[in-house]
């Protein structure tokens, strides 16, 4: 038993717990020419993630591939997991829905919102956040607000 402390105690100074948590991987799509989706990016990797930055000039390609209705369309496409988050989406959003799962496509924060993460200016009231549904609706239903 003693022998048994020492081993626990040897290996939690060796691999601290901070460190037994994997950062979860991100390819992150964007215009090579855009500073908000490359502040997005430094967004993700201070919460945590690994991104992989990828510059196309055919982001329109991205978004008809998964399928993402045009009025959805945000400034970038992230992959993550089997998910795809389009746009400037709050991590807090995102966490949640790799946390929890859901049998969704992905989230949707549309066009280029003033004060949303990676975005500059004030925001001008709740930011909201579509969910990506498998199938396309005309009325897409929002996740979260923030």
């Amino acid at each position: 038993m003693k022998h048994l402390k020492k081993l626990t105690m040897a290996a939690l100074l060796t691999f601290p717990l901070t460190g037994l948590a994997a950062e979860t991987s991100a390819t992150l799509y964007k215009n090579p020419n855009c500073g908000c989706c490359a502040e997005y990016a430094k967004y993700l990797e201070q919460n945590g993630f690994k991104v992989e930055t990828i510059d196309t000039n055919d982001l329109a390609q991205m978004k008809a591939e998964y399928n993402v209705p045009e009025k959805l369309h945000g400034c970038h496409t992230t992959l993550i997991d089997n998910y795809v988050f389009e746009g400037h989406v709050p991590v807090e959003s995102l966490s949640k829905v790799l946390e929890e799962k859901p049998f969704i496509k992905g989230l949707s924060v549309p066009g280029m919102p003033l004060g949303s993460p990676g975005m500059s200016g004030e925001k001008q009231g709740p930011l909201e956040v579509y969910t990506l549904a498998f199938q396309p609706t005309d009325t897409p239903e929002i996740y979260a607000a923030h």
